[in-house]
């Protein structure tokens, strides 16, 4: 009797599925909506801090978190002053002096003063070190949402932080922040504090040489002194008293 063969099996190959490709393209989409979400985060966390601080007192800064975290760990004291005041509280001689030494034509630009920033390029590139670079709207950006630094990347956010501080704040709500925020001294922030500091009296009732001691220790207030001064602070003071007698009336309008 004959057997019948048993038909040959058929070997199928599956082919492989193109897995790679999308699971590229699907990384890479989840990687630009994760960025995009990050952006618009920041774009709505910054600009309801900018709005904030429009009204309300900055109550500290990065910059006294850090110092306080530096102290810490050298194992220093942690002194810590700062008193917010109203504009109207810190004298015209103050806001005069400031002017004159760090930021000569913050009444003129829109957060940015492009001729000094040129010079102080010019004069890095020739190896010298100059301040003015930076301008009071710059360094108030820098204070209250910024930390040290030089990096490009912080730069930028530099230049956001001016530019909504400028738009939403205004120039006499910069003004009034930055004196109430910046480094006045070791462990000393804002001008009230700085004033009781350094003269042992209201920011409200400093004389135009005091305004120019305060604003003449700015470039390294931890280093030099407002009162009991080198020659150098002295040099910076009388000449910051002459450039105050040509800033004028201060108009914020």
């Amino acid at each position: 009797m004959a057997t019948k063969k048993a038909a040959p099996k058929k070997t199928t190959t599956s082919k492989a599925k193109p897995t790679s490709k999308k699971s590229n393209r699907s990384f890479g989409s989840k990687i630009i909506r994760f960025f995009c979400k990050l952006l618009l985060w920041f774009f709505g966390v910054s600009i309801f801090f900018v709005v904030l601080f429009k009204f309300v007192p900055v109550p500290f800064t990065p910059l006294m978190v850090i110092r306080g975290i530096e102290n810490k760990i050298a194992g220093k004291e942690n002194y810590f002053s700062h008193d917010w005041e109203p504009i109207e509280n810190i004298s015209m001689n103050l806001q005069k002096a400031v002017i004159a030494s760090e930021d000569g034509t913050f009444l003129k630009h829109n957060g940015f003063d492009f001729k000094a920033l040129q010079k102080a390029y010019k004069s890095n590139e020739r190896g010298r070190r100059i301040r003015g670079g930076s301008t009071i709207s710059q360094q108030t950006a820098k204070n209250v949402f910024l930390w040290q630094g030089k990096s490009y990347f912080r730069k930028g956010l530099e230049a956001y932080f001016t530019v909504m501080i400028e738009l939403v704040w205004g120039k006499e709500r910069i003004m009034e922040v930055y004196l109430n925020s910046i480094e006045m001294g070791d462990g000393v922030y804002g001008a009230e504090a700085a004033a009781q500091h350094w003269y042992r009296k209201s920011a409200k009732s400093l004389t135009p040489i005091q305004a120019a001691g305060i604003a003449a220790i700015l470039p390294n207030p931890r280093k030099f002194k407002a009162t009991g001064s080198s020659s150098y602070i002295n040099k910076r003071k009388n000449k910051i008293v002459k450039v105050m007698r040509s800033v004028g009336k201060i108009d914020y309008e």
